[in-house]
């Protein structure tokens, strides 16, 4: 068969797979990125981010409604375990310990906040800000102590 007898035999979808390719080739992939990166900071100025958080949402509950609430389970584990044996499992004790950290420190500034508003309504004077408590030194397993036992 000649290129003539072919003329228009190809899809829509087979044609920008080509086109695709061809791109691709020419211009490396980063190219992709670049122009997604584009596209996305362009769509966020317009829309917003309640925009990907609107369509996340509903993207979210149409797998949800044809694969079941365990595929979540599934590809979470997945990548629990993905994580822990390309990090180790020590990260989730050191994220864990971060944000306790930083959970501890909202809160005190939470109740500052609080008591100076109290006080602002009481007509007192407001007081001088305390400053953060140093975070006390991290302890390293087999540093003199023994490590504590985990189920």
């Amino acid at each position: 068969m000649s290129d003539k007898d072919n003329k228009g035999s190809m899809t829509v979808a087979e044609a920008g797979r080509k086109g695709g390719e061809t791109v691709r080739n020419e211009r490396g992939r980063e190219f992709y990125e670049t122009i997604g990166r584009k596209g996305g900071a362009t769509v966020k100025a317009e829309r917003g981010r309640s925009f990907y958080e609107e369509i996340g949402r509903k993207g979210g509950e149409t797998v949800k409604a044809e694969r079941g609430a365990k595929f979540y389970e599934e590809i979470g584990k997945k990548g629990g375990d993905r994580v822990k044996a390309t990090r180790g499992p020590n990260f989730y004790e050191e994220i864990g310990r971060k944000g306790g950290q930083k959970v501890k420190k909202l809160i005190e500034e939470g109740k500052r906040a609080a008591r100076a508003a109290m006080d602002a309504q009481a007509g007192k004077p407001a007081e001088e800000p305390a400053a953060p408590a140093a975070a006390p030194p991290e302890k390293v397993a087999g540093a003199g102590e023994p490590e504590p036992h985990r189920e």
